[in-house]
């Protein structure tokens, strides 16, 4: 078999989720679910016939061993999925707001996305792949922060496509870490994607048009950005050095009935890499995308509600939902 065309690094955890939504302390019951935002993207693009590699720390008690479990029953291959003796599974327990928008608490001592080893992917795995796919959490770390920015510069030594998710979880940073760390990375990347909510934690003016921020990104180092904008779909800003742009492109989203939308931004993130991979258009990235991203909120859960290529494309083309009207 030929080798992945995508390499996804980063964190592997468990999601709590609440048998209810509201405050964490009313909360009696959680479900286990397999989560962290990497993991969700290998999963949903193992789904999307998009098999990856995935770099990641799992450690080696009995949720390590389940979170192993899972990634094995979606093919994802073993050559980077690494197991710690020393490490003790990160668990996020997830609380949600009455729109079932998600806020997450950790408890990471000792987690094995805190213990990232430089060198781990060779250069041989570098030169076989594409795309390079991670995210934010793990840079919160010291290890986990050289670690994947030498995977990153390595990548682009390769001509490899860097793409990153800032993913911001403040309770993980200290004051002004955040930001400095997405200053530092961002000239690294080639393609971002984000919400607003992330880019403001990263010291961006999130009170701008959403046009404008997201050239912002841009003119700091990435050539293209795809910003998220829940309810009203998406947009994507390349600027000249992209292989599809200059260009500017709108999807208004699906309407859907949300049960859920824990992982909607990995399952869009999915949808991108893997449209872009396949060397769609701008604007079928989008449409294909926000498809994975609404179908994911459908269901309970991050990793677990996310849909294969079959539900994906048999959702967009009932078109029962139908697509939002465009934004002004």
């Amino acid at each position: 078999m030929s080798p992945p065309r995508v390499l996804v690094a980063g964190e592997t955890l468990i999601d709590l989720l609440p048998e209810r939504s509201g405050p964490l302390d009313r909360v009696e019951r959680f479900v286990r679910r397999p989560g962290g935002a990497p993991a969700n993207v290998a999963v949903a693009l193992a789904r999307l016939d998009e098999v990856p590699w995935f770099w990641t720390r799992l450690a080696t008690d009995p949720l390590g061993d389940f979170l192993g479990r899972t990634l094995d029953a979606e093919g994802l291959p073993e050559r980077f999925v690494e197991r710690d003796a020393d490490a003790r599974t990160t668990l996020a327990l997830v609380t949600h707001d009455e729109a079932a928008v998600p806020t997450f608490s950790f408890y990471r001592a000792e987690g094995p996305d805190a213990r990232f080893e430089t060198g781990t992917v060779p250069d041989d795995a570098l030169d076989a792949v594409d795309w390079v796919v991670f995210g934010g959490v793990v840079l919160s770390t010291d290890a986990g922060r050289r670690a994947l920015l030498d995977l990153v510069r390595r990548a682009r030594e390769r001509d490899c496509t860097v793409v990153f998710d800032p993913n911001a979880r403040p309770e993980l940073w200290d004051e002004g870490a955040f930001e400095r760390t997405i200053d530092e990375v961002l000239p690294l990347v080639d393609v971002v994607k984000a919400s607003p909510d992330d880019l403001e934690l990263a010291g961006f003016d999130a009170g701008v048009e959403p046009e404008a921020l997201a050239r912002a990104v841009c003119e700091r180092g990435p050539h293209t950005t795809f910003l998220t904008l829940g309810g009203d779909g998406s947009l994507a800003i390349a600027a000249d050095g992209a292989p599809w742009g200059p260009a500017e492109r709108a999807h208004p989203g699906y309407a859907v009935d949300v049960v859920d939308t824990t992982g909607a931004g990995d399952a869009f993130l999915a949808g991108t890499v893997a449209a872009l991979a396949e060397g769609r258009s701008l604007e079928e990235v989008l449409g294909f995308a926000n498809a994975v991203a609404a179908r994911t909120t459908t269901g309970s859960g991050a990793m677990t509600a996310l849909p294969d290529r079959e539900a994906v494309e048999a959702f967009r083309e009932r078109g029962e939902h139908g697509e939002r009207e465009e934004r002004d």
